[in-house]
């Protein structure tokens, strides 16, 4: 099988993008990225991927009169590339409905918490103020509404009686790259897809997302 071509979207320092890098020179992504774009010209994220080789865009909102427009004129260029998957890998902008639609089951999002709590931003200060025990991170289907589509898979961090809202953020950071990468990886291998509007796994339909267990492999939640 060809591995799948990967554009990733990105606005920040670009860890997640990073660990997918990472994971494709050591053979194991079964993903080859062919493009990183981003609504920030100067983030880090675009500087490692040409580090690495890698093709880039960037194009500033502030240069269109829409949301809309922005979005036709950024995706037009993701379209140019031909991408299997789209991966929104610290992506901080909401993503038009038509953008959405024109890439509908192609496009996968991580997200800073466990999926249906907490979508949108503030994540972690919200875990703590809501006294929860356990926080993490999701892996989910991009639809037009914010963080609301099929989830694939969590990976779950302990919440510290000690915990601020930096020490919760690094340590769920730490498990995001490595359930970001075995999504892709999955999806990649053809073990995981979209089937409507749930998540199939080796050929079955999930009622619940995967966990990312201590040996960073995806397993069905018990």
């Amino acid at each position: 099988m060809a591995p799948l071509r990967l554009a990733v979207l990105a606005s920040g320092r670009g860890s997640n993008l990073r660990a997918l890098i990472e994971a494709q020179e050591r053979g194991v992504l079964g993903a080859r990225i062919v493009g990183v774009f981003s609504d920030r010209p100067g983030c880090a994220a675009l500087a490692l991927a040409r580090e690495h080789g890698i093709a880039t865009v960037a194009l500033k909102p502030a240069d269109y009169g829409s949301r809309e427009q922005f979005d036709e004129a950024l995706f037009s260029e993701i379209a140019a590339i031909q991408p299997d998957l789209i991966v929104c890998a610290g992506y901080m902008r909401l993503i038009s409905e038509r953008a959405v639609q024109r890439f509908q089951g192609r496009m996968i999002n991580i997200h800073p918490s466990l999926l249906p709590k907490y979508p949108g931003l503030h994540t972690h200060s919200r875990a703590l103020a809501a006294a929860d025990r356990e926080h993490g991170a999701s892996v989910h289907y991009v639809i037009p509404e914010l963080d609301a589509g099929a989830v694939i898979a969590q990976a779950r961090v302990p919440v510290r009686a000690d915990d601020t809202g930096e020490s919760l953020a690094r340590r769920v950071l730490e498990r995001e790259h490595p359930l970001l990468v075995q999504c892709v990886q999955a999806i990649g291998e053809g073990r995981l897809a979209l089937a409507g509007t749930q998540v199939r796994w080796r050929g079955n339909l999930l009622d619940e997302p995967l966990s990312l267990n201590d040996r960073d492999q995806l397993e069905e939640t018990t």
